[in-house]
């Protein structure tokens, strides 16, 4: 409903001057469903399984206490200055160093620093995607990569998926249908939100079409180095010899979100364009943030770190995973993710897990519908559990209670 008031016109509460006109993008911009369901988190009695966020008893509070105070102390002028677009130098070495875990090789040349590895979504939207480009994807896949290319206006084409991650044979129909579509997006390890594992002999093949193609890939891996069991696959990355791929990561899900410090890994002629849109976007990343987690890596062991994170993040996805094979629907299936922070739950074909969440919540528990995880919508009967956030008794109660929300529904 439209009212006036002094000059101003009422559109759903929010106030808008008189003839202010936006660009037609807002109009394909829609909230993060996942960002407004993170507001319950801090209603004190909701048991969230909604946000991906890492246990914040994890988070090296003394340490970087220690850390922040070196930094000042021994360079504290620089720590507060401007400094270079790509990054802290000794940071960006630190980095290629630690690729070598995936199996990259790389140095800081390669490597620039962003604020989280979501900001190097932003930028690929605005480095590759004109209005009505394609853009290929897994189906489903992370909403705030969607959203961050949504901006730009794309056509997506998805990919379905079984465990073993991205379907080969339906991305190369896709490729032969859409020879112009401007990149693959894929995220290989314990996906985002279905917690799948791109198998190796699948990541070669990706690379192989990438390649016969000459199309970009986007690789996307917050999770990679957070991996339960089994062995450490390498990124689709380290099979690129034509300066494809570009691996987007971050210190989000390894260290502490709130750094927001992410990077872009890709070939000079590619990395170049990263670099004159951060230019534009923001500069830089905050130096002292820089500086603090490169102190931070000198002074401490960041594996051992991950290691702690693991371990917790081991024994609540197993306990998750316990209850909901005790709890959940017969018809109710999920899968078991090797490593990461997400579960994926499909409901019964016809039955709106939006809908469940209103009788959830209720119950005050919190998960997320998986329909906007489909770029192009559909499957309802779909949603997202986080397993990293909530202590091991929450996890329970909070499983038992959607348990018994789901059975009301059979």
């Amino acid at each position: 409903m439209e009212t006036q008031d002094g000059g101003l016109n009422i559109y759903g509460g929010v106030l808008f001057k008189m003839g202010i006109k936006f660009a037609s993008r807002m109009d394909n911009i829609k909230s993060s469903a996942i960002r407004e369901l993170l507001k319950l988190t801090e209603i004190p009695d909701i048991i969230s399984f909604a946000g991906g966020l890492p246990a914040p008893e994890l988070f090296p509070v003394k340490e970087m206490q220690e850390v922040c105070v070196r930094v000042l102390e021994e360079d504290g002028k620089a720590a507060l200055q401007y400094s270079t677009t790509e990054g802290f130098l000794p940071l960006r070495a630190k980095i290629a160093k630690q690729m070598s875990h995936l199996g990259m090789t790389c140095d800081a040349q390669n490597v620039l620093m962003t604020s989280g590895s979501q900001q190097g979504l932003e930028f690929t939207g605005k480095i590759f995607i004109n209005e009505g480009d394609t853009v290929i994807c897994e189906s489903p896949s992370y909403l705030g990569a969607l959203n961050a290319f949504k901006a730009y206006l794309p056509k997506f084409v998805e990919i379905p998926m079984d465990e073993d991650g991205m379907l080969i044979d339906e991305l190369e129909k896709a490729l032969e249908a859409h020879p112009d579509a401007k990149f693959i997006y894929t995220i290989p390890d314990f996906q985002n939100p279905t917690g799948r594992t791109m198998s190796l002999e699948r990541r070669k093949r990706l690379m192989e079409l990438a390649i016969k193609y000459e199309i970009p890939v986007v690789e996307d891996n917050p999770y990679g180095e957070l991996r339960f069991e089994g062995e450490m696959l390498p990124s689709i990355k380290s099979f690129d010899t034509k300066g494809l791929v570009i691996h987007l990561g971050t210190f989000s899900k390894i260290f502490a979100p709130g750094l927001r410090l992410g990077w872009v890994v890709a070939d000079t002629e590619v990395l170049q364009q990263y670099i004159k849109v951060k230019q534009g976007a923001d500069l830089q990343c905050s130096t002292i943030a820089q500086r603090e987690v490169d102190k931070f890596l000198e002074m401490f062991k960041l594996d051992d770190h991950i290691e702690k994170i693991k371990n917790v993040y081991r024994k609540r996805r197993d306990l998750m995973i316990e209850t909901m094979r005790k709890e959940f629907p017969a018809n109710v299936t999920f899968t078991v993710p090797q490593g990461g922070l997400f579960a994926w739950a499909t409901l019964p074909e016809g039955q709106d897990a939006a809908h469940v969440l209103k009788l959830a919540l209720e119950e005050k528990v919190a998960f997320v519908p998986g329909e906007p995880f489909y770029p192009n919508g559909g499957h309802a009967n779909t949603c997202r559990l986080n397993y990293s956030n909530m202590p091991e008794d929450k996890i329970v109660e909070g499983i038992k209670r959607l348990g018994k929300v789901l059975r009301s529904l059979q």
